[in-house]
Formats: structure tokens, sequence, C-alpha cells
């Protein structure tokens, strides 16, 4: 109390309806008024709360273990009594779990007043999952949809006499022997909430001799079910550099120097049989030098290092990288101390520099792909920085780069990431590519180009998958164009990537036809000319030669009859096409758009329901035009055979 109330409430109004729960609660020995509080809901709706009373058990384990014990639903979700539930959560983590066949939904976490909460598991939807393709192992906390038979059939409880981290043992082990893992990222699911008298019970368990104690557990948990290599070592790295850290912040902490000694032997013991060299490889430079000093026994240097961390940390700023040749290194403490002589290897981080980007606009412009933006290092000296725009075929992996120029962008760094400290006043650049002539003068070939952008610094190059973050003002939606080299028409359209929502520029239709930019709307008979056809429809391409777009009719015969079209207002057309003077047979109508060399751009026109017959008089004889029935519109012409109309015409009279 008083968050109770609101975290029953959130869950009686879901709206997945009252008669798809069972709301479990157990009060562990309140004395807050929980117990009445949680039979005041009971009372108020009948049949929907089972509600236990029970001694305290001095942590979560015991009441969870209690509602599994009596839980009939087919999922089961636990929820802690200080946070809440957006209102659609438990409909739209049923409905993933039900849609991919998932025994885990993740729903997208929230911190509340100051609380941080998992977040890069959170970054888009993710259907069907496992723990060692995405990041949901770094979210080990018990607050999930979990289908109970996954539960039930390995028999699987929270450990019993933990206040702090007994979550992981049985999260982990779910993880693993889930048949499928989704997330929920489009919705704010779950809000959990830093107390205001700071009494989350992870804030207030102290002390690292049980972090460590589980840490061992969870290591050994790993070990047991992943073979060694790098799934396994995915998996601990995200004990190294949260469980482990979290360890050494109580450690440094400790005020007996014993105990505080004997911890410091635990961890170094768990890196002696469980760091690999793959493993040093794959964690963060920080957990590397906390490795490294741990596993030299230089505890007050490790003490000194989870300060300046902490530091880091509450402040938002990281320290510095140095750029030397084909090296970058981070400035962490102890950096090149001779005294205590730790390799530059362990702040090695070439591979991991991160970087800030953004474009700014792109588009096509007669044959020219035109983009601006920005791109840099964090916390890298830009003054030797040069930025080339890379062009990279998905399949061939194929690449060409090509220069920019540079654009002033004197507030670039002005933020609060990195408090400010850093600047990148040169990190802007424009670039211009010719499609025409990008290739030793030819256009550039056919295929699906990533766009990236390089930012090279001395001889480090940083490479970025570049285009999803991006103004607002950028168009979203694919854009094709019809672009000219001088002697052709080709086609290139510029799209970002589902899901990672990065720009790739399609040349030649690989994925997007130029044909289906092109929509008729109606076809009709003139009012006036009855052998006149009315077409009105849309161009959708974002740029082309619409002045040539025709209306075609093809005859079977192999004829041609083209006949241009008037543009109407920003992409509608209209075009009258007269049949009048078609020779007898049938004439398929299409759009076309053409090359100068190739046959260009065709798209049958579908037959139109409300199109019927109609005749006209050539030189005073009758013609006819019948409309096909289905599928494409094709027109049957001929000339009304006088004889065997008239004999037509006299049976129906006799019959009358």
């Amino acid at each position: 109390m008083p968050y109770l109330t609101k975290t029953l409430t959130s869950v009686v109004e879901q709206t997945i309806g009252r008669d798809r729960l069972e709301i479990i609660t157990v009060n562990d020995g309140s004395t807050d008024g929980t117990g009445d509080e949680l039979e005041r809901f009971a009372a108020q709706y009948p049949g929907l709360f089972q509600v236990f009373h029970q001694e305290n058990s001095g942590g979560p384990s015991a009441p969870r273990n209690k509602g599994l014990d009596n839980a009939r639903g087919k999922f089961v979700f636990f929820l802690d009594a200080d946070d809440y539930l957006g209102a659609e959560a438990l409909e739209r983590m049923l409905a993933m779990a039900e849609k991919n066949n998932t025994d885990v939904v993740l729903g997208k976490m929230v911190g509340v007043n100051g609380r941080g909460a998992p977040a890069s598991m959170f970054r888009r939807n993710q259907p069907r999952t496992d723990v060692f393709n995405s990041r949901v192992y770094w979210a080990l906390n018990p607050l999930k949809l979990i289908r109970r038979e996954l539960i039930e059939k390995h028999e699987l409880r929270f450990p019993l006499g933990y206040k702090t981290c007994e979550d992981q043992l049985f999260t982990g082990m779910l993880y693993l022997k889930a048949d499928g893992i989704s997330v929920v990222a489009d919705y704010d699911c779950l809000f959990i909430v830093k107390r205001d008298d700071g009494g989350n019970i992870t804030t207030t368990t102290r002390g690292a001799d049980t972090r460590i104690r589980v840490l061992e557990l969870m290591v050994d948990m790993v070990e047991k079910q992943v073979p060694a290599g790098p799934d396994r070592d995915g998996l601990m790295n995200r004990h190294l550099s949260i469980d482990m850290f979290h360890a050494l912040i109580h450690l440094a902490r400790e005020s007996d120097p014993e105990l505080q000694k004997k911890n410091y032997q635990q961890l170094a013991a768990l890196l002696e049989r469980s760091y690999p060299d793959s493993l040093k490889a794959q964690v963060n430079a920080v957990t590397r030098l906390r490795c490294e000093l741990i596993q030299r026994g230089m505890l007050q240097e490790t003490i000194e290092l989870e300060k300046v961390d902490r530091e880091h940390r509450s402040t938002g700023v990281q320290p510095d990288v140095l750029v030397e040749g084909d090296r970058a290194y981070t400035r962490l403490p102890f950096f090149r101390d001779a005294d205590r002589g730790i390799p530059d290897e362990i702040y090695d981080v070439t591979t991991a520099l991160q970087d800030r980007h953004q474009l700014d606009s792109v588009t096509v412009d007669g044959s020219f792909l035109k983009i601006t933006g920005h791109a840099y290092v964090r916390r890298v000296s830009q003054d030797a920085a040069a930025t080339e725009l890379v062009l990279r075929e998905r399949g061939s992996k194929v690449e060409h780069r090509f220069p920019t120029t540079v654009l002033a962008t004197p507030e670039l760094g002005a933020g609060k990431e990195d408090g400010g400290k850093y600047r990148y006043p040169a990190a802007g650049f424009s670039a211009e590519i010719d499609l025409a002539n990008a290739v030793d003068g030819s256009r550039l070939p056919k295929g699906l180009w990533d766009v990236l952008v390089a930012v090279r610094i001395e001889d480090v190059v940083k490479e970025i998958r570049f285009g999803h973050r991006r103004l607002p003002s950028v168009q979203s939606a694919p854009q094709t164009y019809v672009v000219t080299d001088g002697e052709e028409n080709f086609a290139a359209a510029l799209y970002y990537t589902n899901p990672y929502s990065n720009l790739t520029l399609d040349i030649g239709e690989k994925m997007h036809k130029v044909a289906d930019k092109l929509h008729v709307d109606s076809v009709r008979w003139s009012s006036s000319i009855p052998s006149q056809l009315e077409v009105s429809g849309s161009w959708k391409l974002a740029a082309g030669p619409v002045s040539a777009l025709s209306v075609r009719l093809q005859s079977d015969g192999g004829k041609a009859v083209t006949l241009p079209v008037t543009p109407q207002g920003d992409q509608g057309f209209t075009a009258n096409v007269p049949v009048q003077g078609l020779a007898s047979g049938t004439w398929a109508v299409s759009m076309w758009l053409p090359s100068q060399r190739d046959e260009g751009w065709s798209k049958p026109v579908a037959v139109q329901p409300g199109l019927k017959s109609t005749r006209w008089y050539r030189r005073g004889l009758p013609w006819y035009v019948v409309p096909a029935k289905r599928g494409n519109l094709v027109l049957r012409v001929g000339r009304v055979a006088l004889v065997k109309a008239g004999v037509k015409r006299l049976r129906a009279l006799r019959t009358a």
C-alpha cells in the first residue's frame, strides 16, 4: 500500500475481459493494510480473486510459488504489488503468444518515477525468437506472460532463501526451455515503479554475498544447458556485464574486510574457470578491465574502477577514445599506467566504437542520388575524420565508395549526451552520386544497394548502416523514380528495410516495380462519341517522364496504337482513346511508359465491370466493340455482319 490499489485496478480493467482471468494474490505477512485491500477487491469482484494470507517468508519466491501451485490458467503473468499494467497488455501479449505459438512473451516495460527499465530488447516487435538471436536474456525478471504448461513440464519454481536475484534461475530456465519467445514492443505493457520511500526490494537488499552466489548458480546453469561457443558466450556476457557489476557495487561498500576478501576471491575463482578468451573478446571494455583486475587480485583498483564507472553512469559522461593507427582505445582508469601494467588490448574498442548519425534528406533528382545528413564516432576527436558514402549490393557484396562534401554542424554534441563535453562541428555531409555514371562512367548495375556511411579516423574505419535515424520530414514510404541516363530510362527506388528501417536503393526493379505505380481508376465510353474510350487514373512515381505515359492498344496481330495521356493535377491523368479506326480483331489495353532502347513498362488495364458493348458507323456501315468480361481489358472489334444480323432479327420476330 498505497501502490497496491493501482496495481489491482490495472488488472481488473484489462481489455482481455474478466471472464478470461483468474487473479491470485498472496499477502506475504504484510503489515501495511495489504490484506484488507486484497479482501476488499475480492468482495467487489466475486469469483475473480483468490486471496492467500501467510507468514512473511523474507522474499518473493514463496508467494510466487504459492500462486503457481494454485494457478489453473493456460498462461500466467507475475505482477509485483507496486507495478501496474497497460490496459491492453494481457490482450496483446496473449494474442502474440497464440498467433506465433510461443511459450514466453515479453511486454514492453516502462520505468516510472525515475526507475530504469530494460530497453534493448524492446526496439521492435519480435513475433518469434530465442535467447541467442535477440536481447531477451538481458531481462531476467519474471514479469512476463508464460505458458503454464512449460513451467509444470519442467517442474520450475522460484528458489527459496534469496531476497533478490531469485528470479534469474527461474526465468533463465524458462528462456532456455521455451519453444519460442515473443516480444511486444509497440505498446507499453508494464509500468515498473520506483517507490517514493525507496522500498523496492532490489534497492534495499544489501551485500554482495547473495548476488555472487546467484551469479555462480547462473554460470553453472548456462554451462550445463548451453555448449561452449558463441551462444554460451552471449549469455555469459550478460552475467559478467550486469550481475558481476552489481555484485561489485555492494562488494565495494562491504564494511567487513574478511567478507570482502572472501567475495573477491569467489569472483576470481569464477573467472578462472568460466572466462575463456572468446568471452573476453566479446565483453565491453569496462567489463574486460573489471575481469582483468579481479584475475590479478587488484582489489583496491577494482574498487576505484567501480567508483569511476558509477560516476560515468550517473553523469552520462564516458571517457574519451584515443585512435592510434588502426586501433582505438578507451581511456578508462589505469590506461598505460606503468605501475599497473595493464596491456592496451584490455582497453581496445576498435570493433565497438559508438556512432551517431542522422539522415536529413534523400532524393533522386534527374539521374543524381542526393543525400544529406551527419555521422560521427562518439568521444573521438573529429579533426582528421573523413566521411564516404558506401553503396553495397546486398547479394554480391560488391561495393562502391563515393566522396562527400563537409557540411558545418557547429552545435552537434552540445546536447545532453556526454554532458556536452564533445563537439562534432564538421560531422555533416552531402553526397551526389550520378546513378547513370556511377561505375566507371556506366550506370549503377541492377541490385539492392544498401546505403552506408564510412567514417575514417586515421586507419580506423567505422561503417554505419544508414537511414533508420532520420528527420521527420524525410519521406518514409518507398519512392520509385524513372531515371534517364541519356540513352535509356531505368528504375530506381528508395525504401527502408523491414524491420530495421535502413535506407536501400533498388536499381532495376528488384522489389519495386514501375508498373505497380501506374493506376487506372475508370474506363468508360464517351457520352458524346460512342466509339471513344475515356480513361482516367494516376501515377505514383516520385519522379519520371509522365509526359511519355500513354494508353496502348495491342492487337493480336502485333499492331500497336499509342495515345498520350493528359496530366491532371500532381499525379492524375486522363486519355481519350478513339477505337473507330481500329482494324477487326482483339486489342489488349494497357498503360505504357516507353524507354529509349527497351520496350519500357507496360501494365494491363483490368476489366471494368460497368463497361458495356458499343456500336458506331464507319462509312455508313455498323461496327461494334465487345469488352472482355473478366481478367485484363481486351476489346473485340469488328464490323456487323448485316445478313447475319438480319436473319437473327427475323427469327426473333417470328418467335415473338
